[in-house]
């Protein structure tokens, strides 16, 4: 207002040029929207709200996937900067900081269609920051990429799985003893990625999620990833071992477990130094945990391959946005 009033005292052109100002200022400010944990901008109104309303629910019902609570919300919320065209190239980043044992400064970018930021791209994000707010420390890559692919739209999960033979056959496969101890991406990170979620899901078939983070959380603990398999998927024989039953699972073509076995109920999150209740808040500041809002159909924790991105979203349609995914 001060602004308009100043720039008003110059006459006519004085009285264009705050309209325009002013008008772009409105532009923008609607182009935005802000919930409890995420600030969205994007380029409508209506489509901030849509994704900002997404990456909530993606937030509560996701961390309940994998870890059996809903997060506790951050002292400061996460910018989202969103790039939406028709026939943009999926695609995303987030980044923060741990220092200490808190993590803090979120920020994320993503970028595609409608239809593949709401069902993939978004919740493979939130993802990310649901596991940096439970470990309070950097993942293996394989174990952090895998994992947040497995809840993808099958879509895009199926051209993992195409990558994957693809890399298998022409030589550029990573050895498991080598993938486990990457930190940092690699050069040629497209391997990692589909040999992370091919691993993952396999992982996840045969126990469910809460168990995968009990795993990761005590290969983390411990620095012992071999003990790890052996504690929680009985596979005696180390990486090697894990490496070749796992490649003999991708030339079976992937089979599902036997129901048995992927039904087997989840173990409590007990992992050495990473008891279940120890999920905070974005530091510095605590908040208390949001009430859980009420799930309208349970994805089990034992399938890696039904899509929790699909399923959740349908639970954001109202008067008919966003569209259900495929």
């Amino acid at each position: 207002m001060q602004y308009g009033r100043s720039v008003s005292r110059g006459g006519s052109i004085g009285l264009v040029l705050w309209f325009v100002v002013w008008s772009a200022c409105a532009v923008a400010e609607a182009a935005g929207h802000r919930t409890a944990n995420f600030i969205v901008d994007a380029p409508t109104d209506s489509l901030a709200r849509r994704i900002g309303d997404a990456a909530e629910q993606y937030r509560h019902d996701l961390a309940i996937e994998w870890l059996g609570s809903p997060l506790p919300r951050w002292s400061r919320p996460c910018p989202i900067k969103a790039q939406v065209a028709p026939h943009l190239g999926a695609g995303g980043a987030t980044s923060f900081v741990f220092d200490g044992g808190e993590v803090f400064g979120w920020t994320m970018t993503i970028q595609g269609s409608e239809e593949r930021i709401i069902d993939s791209v978004l919740p493979h994000e939130i993802t990310h920051t649901i596991f940096a707010s439970h470990f309070r420390k950097p993942l293996p890559r394989w174990a952090d990429e895998g994992a947040c692919t497995t809840v993808e739209h099958p879509v895009e999960r199926a051209r993992q799985h195409r990558l994957l033979i693809e890399f298998l056959t022409t030589g550029r496969g990573i050895a498991f003893h080598e993938m486990f101890a990457m930190r940092e991406y690699p050069a040629d990170v497209l391997p990692l990625y589909s040999q992370g979620y091919s691993l993952a899901r396999y992982l996840i078939e045969r126990g469910g999620r809460h168990k995968y983070v009990t795993f990761v959380g005590d290969g983390l603990a411990t620095d012992d990833w071999q003990g790890a398999l052996q504690r929680h998927y009985g596979v005696g024989g180390g990486l090697a071992q894990m490496q070749q039953i796992w490649l003999d699972w991708v030339k079976q073509g992937c089979p599902a477990p036997p129901a048995s076995l992927a039904a087997a109920p989840p173990r409590p999150i007990t992992a050495p130094g990473m008891l279940a209740g120890t999920t905070r808040g974005q530091s510095p500041d605590p908040q208390p945990v949001a009430p859980p809002r009420t799930s309208v159909a349970a994805v089990s924790n034992a399938s890696g391959r039904r899509s929790i991105y699909a399923l959740q979203a349908r639970r954001l349609v109202e008067g008919g946005e966003p569209k259900p995914t495929r």
